[in-house]
């Protein structure tokens, strides 16, 4: 399996670019900004991208969206919870002193225990409120690796002082879907560092 990341837009967020190393089908995770980048790097490895996921709807998570979909005509996958902040980025953006731009609406919904294939690889949704109302993780079992969008970061879990966020929720997200996964399994955030399941039960300060 093919797993690439870019720090892109003005917050630094984590793009990932997951594909299967054989069809060299994949697919775009938080296209956040920088879209240049983000087309060069699938150029270069001869991608096939044919969707892109949001981990939730937070405008730095989203800003790439629409050059995105139209410069790899892929579709558009977030959680339904999370789909009215698609057409409210640049508002919220502005709010932060930030340029954004809105995002086209999804073209399906992720839902907890989705399965998603490209190639012969398969990721599981992980359905993970908390830091906002439709925030999702995205498991891979077989390459022993999860994307945790601002769900759960080396060290520190996402803010959740938000609209739509929950302390409370968060962390039973984190215990009942992250932390019953294999502690070798590597998490790989929306910002910052990866870090591993079993150093986080271990040593994240919120638990």
């Amino acid at each position: 399996m093919i797993f690439e990341s870019l720090a892109v837009g003005p917050l630094s967020v984590n793009c990932y670019i997951v594909a299967c190393d054989e069809s060299r089908e994949g697919i775009v995770v938080d296209p956040g900004g920088d879209v240049e980048l983000i087309v060069d790097l699938v150029e270069r490895q001869g991608l096939k991208i044919h969707t892109i996921i949001n981990t939730h709807g937070h405008f730095d998570h989203l800003g790439g969206n629409r050059q995105a979909m139209a410069a790899f005509g892929a579709r558009l996958l977030i959680h339904q919870a999370d789909a009215p902040m698609l057409s409210r980025s640049a508002e919220v953006a502005r709010k932060y002193g930030l340029q954004g731009e809105n995002s086209p609406e999804a073209d399906a919904y992720l839902t907890d225990g989705m399965d998603i294939f490209f190639g012969t690889c398969r990721l599981k949704v992980l359905y993970t409120p908390g830091h906002t109302l439709g925030g999702c993780c995205l498991y891979f079992e077989e390459a022993r690796k999860v994307i945790t969008g601002d769900t759960l970061f080396a060290d520190s879990i996402g803010r959740t002082d938000l609209p739509g966020g929950s302390h409370e929720q968060l962390l039973e997200s984190i215990r009942t879907k992250l932390f019953t996964l294999p502690d070798d399994v590597i998490a790989y955030p929306g910002h910052g560092p990866h870090t591993t399941i079993g150093h986080e039960k271990k040593c994240n300060p919120y638990f």
